[in-house]
């Protein structure tokens, strides 16, 4: 999704979750709006920044969430699903990654098993050596993610309708990672190993109850154009920033 990603990006995600009544979704359907006449906490469903979900630094996960997202060949990609139909490539226990879209809205439908959390990002950016090749250190791979990330504005998320707060304080930085390229991946770059730095605001969910939910979520630019580390204006991919991810995203969930 330009490093901030979505896989990111800017990018938003609304995700319905219903505690006690099973959702149905219809053109006419209103029994989304339930969970806030049922004082739904959606505070509950939500890891705090500091914690180490399922034994993991909040930190780290983002990390496996970059390799996950470089993982996938382009042609099958969730980033670029328009239905949800790939949402379950490169997917593990005991965490599912869900990532933004680019340059469209799109609603995506997904089957996800009990007792996994999802972890998904307002807006997400990347830096990486083969990416930016001018750049050599460690330091400067977090200057370089800190500077794309800073240019984000993280809109809102929901859970069933019930807003995600303080999506600002979400906001991390990874240590240093490796992730590998396969053939035919989302950078068009050789299939090779390198190391990388994220920077980006984060929404990691605790498992959710049996049955249908909607997630939602939206992240923009204060900026159009970076001009920090690009060729002519613009960066060498589109996948590691938020230019062209900030657009609205509906997950409607089935929890099995």
């Amino acid at each position: 999704m330009h490093k901030l990603i979505s896989f990111p990006i800017v990018c938003t995600i609304t995700l319905i979750v219903n505690l006690t009544i099973p959702l149905t979704f219809g053109e006419d359907d209103t029994s989304s709006t339930r969970p806030n006449s049922l004082g739904f906490d959606v505070s509950n469903y939500v890891y705090d920044i500091n914690s180490s979900p399922f034994n993991i630094t909040y930190s780290d996960w983002t990390s496996k969430w970059w390799k996950w997202a470089y993982s996938i060949p382009k042609d099958i990609h969730p980033a670029f699903d328009d239905t949800g139909k790939f949402c379950q490539e490169g997917q593990n226990t005991p965490v599912w990654f869900f990532a933004g879209t680019y340059e469209r809205s799109v609603i995506r439908y997904c089957e996800v098993p009990k007792d996994v959390g999802i972890l998904f990002p307002i807006l997400n950016s990347e830096c990486s050596f083969i990416e930016h090749p001018k750049l050599k250190t460690k330091e400067e791979l977090i200057n370089c993610a800190k500077i794309i990330q800073d240019k984000v504005i993280p809109q809102y998320a929901t859970l069933d309708k019930v807003e995600i707060k303080n999506l600002s304080d979400y906001r991390i930085q990874s240590n240093l990672f490796n992730f590998s390229l396969p053939e035919n991946n989302i950078l068009d770059l050789p299939a090779q190993m390198t190391q990388a730095v994220s920077d980006g605001n984060w929404v990691f969910l605790k498992p959710l109850p049996h049955g249908q939910h909607h997630l939602e979520f939206k992240g923009d630019v204060k900026q159009e154009k970076h001009n920090e580390f690009g060729n002519n204006g613009k960066y060498d991919d589109e996948f590691a920033g938020p230019i062209g991810w900030n657009y609205s995203i509906t997950y409607v969930l089935n929890i099995k």
